[in-house]
């Protein structure tokens, strides 16, 4: 068999601002790969399906001299993020052909195939029979960001009668979970056709930031007991102002934040000391020893059984991943990206 083409997507320069496609990311033909004699050496060649596409992907975009908690991409290497493989070729033993992986919180990188060496992947059974999207979504990174922390910093401490606020709601099931465990549920989203979808879903209270004042809703609906932030900006500094007493905020992250040179300031950081706000920011890696067998053992059957719904934006081809981080970055993607690298 002659060598086959190897698309890939090259981050070619550190953008400021907004990402621009075709320029800070960049489809690469060039290369080729012989899928019948590439060495293995103990590793495995896998042909990858789909990939993710989250906006922390953005924060990996940065001048390597700045600190930060992530390592920032290499100009010139693919792009990378979470996906799902199938096996090709296999010189492992805990691998064999037609097996399909899960690199999350390994990065794949976004390429058509690679060999990968000393695999430690995840094998994705599949009983349910879930498109393998999903495992990019629901039921992979944002589905155990959701989960693990709404149980580690919110579980413990839910009563009675108490009201959660969750932003961006129509990218997380954090109100599905928050409605499972009887919460009156506040749901803000960025369109009508989002809040429509956050509303089909038994939220209490859902509305569109862009027309409707944040504080004028938590004000008629609050006071919020748990806040689940994926924006920052106002919409944390209205929940801070219309927080009840010891609420606990859970800060998941603040989008509005990643494509500008001057964030937000919140300006009544003050609440936190005289409304006794717990304060909780998370990464999802910390919390995976504690909580990813429960989450694998049983979100894969409650997505199968309707109990927890879902919404994905499906872009086909690597060479448009360019423009779906930007459409996430921009809000302008309804669910879940994941681009589709190739079909089984």
């Amino acid at each position: 068999m002659s060598p086959v083409k190897n698309g890939r997507v090259i981050y070619n320069e550190i953008p400021t601002g907004y990402p621009v496609p075709g320029k800070t990311l960049v489809y690469d033909e060039s290369q080729t790969i012989d899928l019948e004699n590439e060495p293995l050496n103990g590793g495995i060649l896998v042909k990858v399906l789909v990939l993710s596409i989250d906006p922390y992907l953005r924060r990996k975009m940065l001048d390597p001299s700045i600190p930060s908690f992530l390592p920032a991409f290499k100009v010139g290497e693919p792009l990378e993020n979470s996906g799902v493989a199938t096996v090709l070729r296999s010189d492992h033993p805990n691998y064999k052909p037609g097996d399909h992986v899960l690199t999350s919180f390994r990065d794949l990188p976004f390429q058509e195939y690679l060999v990968i060496p000393n695999p430690q992947l995840r094998i994705l059974e599949n009983k349910e029979n879930l498109s393998w999207s999903a495992y990019l979504g629901v039921c992979g990174m944002p589905g155990q960001t959701a989960h693990h922390a709404w149980k580690e910093y919110a579980g413990p401490k839910i009563k009675k009668g108490d009201v959660v606020f969750v932003t961006a709601a129509s990218g997380t099931i954090v109100a599905q979970l928050a409605k499972a465990d009887g919460l009156k549920v506040i749901a803000s989203a960025g369109s009508d056709e989002k809040v429509d979808y956050v509303r089909s879903l038994g939220v209490d209270v859902a509305f569109n930031y862009k027309k409707v004042s944040t504080r004028e809703v938590l004000q008629k609906e609050g006071p919020i007991n748990f806040y689940w932030d994926n924006v920052g900006g106002e919409s944390l500094e209205a929940a801070l102002e219309f927080a009840a007493q010891k609420a606990v905020f859970i800060i998941c992250g603040m989008i509005s934040n990643y494509n500008t040179d001057e964030p937000y300031n919140v300006k009544n950081l003050q609440q936190l000391v005289w409304r006794e706000i717990t304060f909780n920011g998370f990464l999802v890696a910390s919390l995976l020893p504690k909580y990813d067998d429960e989450f694998y053992a049983t979100m894969p059957g409650r997505v199968a059984r309707g109990e927890i719904k879902y919404k994905e934006h499906l872009v086909k081809g690597l060479e448009n991943t360019g423009q779906a981080l930007l459409d996430v970055l921009r809000g302008n993607n309804f669910g879940k990206s994941v681009i589709v690298v190739s079909e089984e």
